[in-house]
């Protein structure tokens, strides 16, 4: 009798894999951060801010849902931070207040942080300030960090070391070999990181629809030459605070000139004078002057340097053109330049800020008339010149809206990577990656956390909706006092209407609107339903239905029942 072959029980155990969990910056410009977990430890990277779309009404800013951190806490090692632009940072003060991680970034980074901070009494996280070439070991995982070139000094890549890999985020970064702050990025270094083999490459894809070599930060400079040598009055330079090249070369244009800066914006005079604490603006003490100073000076002498280059309602830019600023005020023979790039979704803002400026008398040029403006962002042959050097197996774009990602993934698909190995996450989505193989699976809790004043998600999609039908059709009040004891009305209903009608040029509507209120408290009297809720109830639905009767619209309707 043959012998039976004995079964084998034991199952194979699954391959140790790492998950890349994106929370932010996937489809959108803004509110950038990612997780990196295997097994039980977890690192972050970034913790950025997004400027509310238009129809979120009141919204001061938008921040990624971090529920699945709150959730792992103690498993969170720390948060890794690339750069100091606001879609990286921006999100820290409201983070830090439901997570206690330390935060690990260049030296600038972290002191726009401590900066932002000091304006959130309480939230003292644990500060490691790190520099290129450190690496950190953060449980399983060990960050290293490479500068690359970008419109901020201090800008990173992060390598990361895990169990079954290495993972590279490039962070936002571009191919500059004339930069402004002198230093090239180490391309060498992703060289070797992919000499020795890559699992995972994550990168910037804002600009991956744009063909060719992003512009040198240099030609900028070049730029502001010429317009400062032919103005004759004042020159007003509106940019983002936070690129410190760009603030660099308007003073040291400035100082061929014989031009003094005056600062407008909170933003930027905050930056300017963190920046000039460590050391990364090369500046004059006599060249900044005060609003007040500027009077006893020719307009040939002076440069206003601002923000507003989104078109901001509150900036400084906008404000002097609207004439709301309290010192400054755009006038004929000004030159105004705005240095920068609309945000997508910003370009009818900064249309209808160089519209005033024109108004106003001044002259405007902006990045459509020359080169008063570069990107920070590497395009398509720096994003392969990045795929050749690094050699990932697998293939993550990050940081851009949809087409980017798409466009991203196909020049990757391009240089070499298969199909099967690109993913397009979406936010919340779980990579899940070993040495082998890759999938996508799962999501976790996230979206988006609205912060309106000090309110940290209070703020949600009734209230919204609630603001939007308030600022499409305003609000209708009636104001019913009745009998405690008898439910019967002891005087003619008050209404007021804010945002509706005019009251004084609709009393028809109104006296019939009040008429059948009292109507309806008489019903609801006569068949015993004179409870609050009740009679709240049927006001606000019938006054509804015969207002959008007569008028067509849908005013928010507020009774207020006072028993006396």
């Amino acid at each position: 009798m043959p012998r039976q072959r004995q079964q084998n029980n034991k199952t194979k155990a699954p391959a140790p894999s790492v998950k890349i969990i994106p929370l932010g910056g996937i489809g959108e410009i803004g509110k950038n951060m990612t997780v990196i977990e295997f097994e039980n430890d977890i690192i972050v990277i970034d913790a950025g801010m997004m400027f509310p779309r238009e129809e979120m009404l009141g919204v001061d800013y938008v921040i990624a849902d971090t529920a699945y951190l709150q959730k792992n806490a103690q498993k969170i090692k720390g948060i890794f931070f690339t750069h100091g632009h606001e879609d990286h940072i921006g999100g820290v003060p409201y983070v830090m207040q439901s997570l206690n991680v330390p935060l690990y970034g260049s030296t600038l980074t972290m002191a726009l942080i401590e900066a932002k901070l000091t304006e959130h009494p309480g939230v003292e996280p644990e500060i490691h300030i790190v520099k290129n070439g450190d690496k950190i070991k953060a449980g399983v995982f060990t960050v290293e960090y490479i500068h690359v070139s970008h419109s901020i000094d201090d800008a990173m890549a992060l390598a990361i070391t895990t169990p079954i890999g290495t993972i590279v985020h490039t962070g936002d970064f571009k191919i500059d070999l004339t930069p402004a702050c002198g230093e090239v990025m180490e391309l060498s270094r992703f060289a070797e990181f992919g000499k020795k083999g890559v699992l995972a490459l994550m990168s910037d894809s804002t600009n991956a629809e744009r063909p060719g070599f992003t512009m040198s930060e240099s030609q900028v400079g070049e730029t502001f030459v010429n317009y400062f040598r032919q103005a004759k009055g004042r020159i007003v330079v509106a940019s983002f605070a936070s690129n410190v090249h760009r603030i660099q070369q308007v003073i040291d244009v400035a100082r061929i000139f014989n031009r003094k800066i005056c600062l407008s914006g909170r933003s930027m005079i905050k930056i300017v004078n963190v920046t000039r604490e460590l050391g990364y603006l090369n500046v004059d003490e006599d060249m900044f002057v005060s609003f007040d100073e500027l009077k006893k000076l020719r307009d040939n002498q002076v440069v206003i340097l601002t923000t507003g280059s989104q078109g901001e309602t509150m900036s400084g830019l906008v404000r002097m053109a609207t004439g709301q600023h309290a010192k400054l005020s755009v006038k004929e023979g000004d030159l105004v330049i705005i240095s920068a790039s609309p945000i997508p979704g910003n370009e009818r803002y900064v249309s209808d800020v160089i519209n005033m400026l024109y108004r106003k008398g001044a002259s405007v040029i902006n990045d459509s008339v020359d080169m008063v403006h570069v990107s920070g962002h590497a395009c398509e042959e720096e994003l392969k010149l990045m795929l050749s050097l690094v050699k990932p197996k697998f293939f993550i774009p990050v940081h851009g809206e949809y087409r980017h990602l798409y466009k991203h993934a196909a020049l990757a698909e391009k240089m070499g990577i298969k199909k099967k190995n690109i993913f397009i996450p979406e936010i919340g989505s779980v990579i899940e990656l070993n040495r082998k193989v890759g999938v996508q699976k799962d999501t976790v809790q996230s979206g988006s956390v609205l912060i309106d004043g000090l309110g940290i998600g209070d703020v949600g999609n009734v209230v919204l909706r609630d603001r939007k039908q308030l600022s499409s059709d305003g609000l209708f009040i009636i104001v019913v006092t009745t009998s405690s004891e008898t439910g019967e009305l002891l005087a003619a209903p008050d209404i007021v209407s804010r945002g509706f009608v005019y009251m004084k040029e609709s009393e028809d509507l109104l006296d019939h609107a009040r008429d059948l209120v009292i109507d309806i408290v008489a019903h609801c009297n006569a068949n015993g339903l004179s409870d609050w809720s009740t009679l709240k109830s049927s006001i606000k639905k019938e006054i509804s239905n015969y207002l959008y009767d007569m008028t067509q619209r849908s005013p928010m309707i507020l009774p207020i029942i006072i028993e006396v």
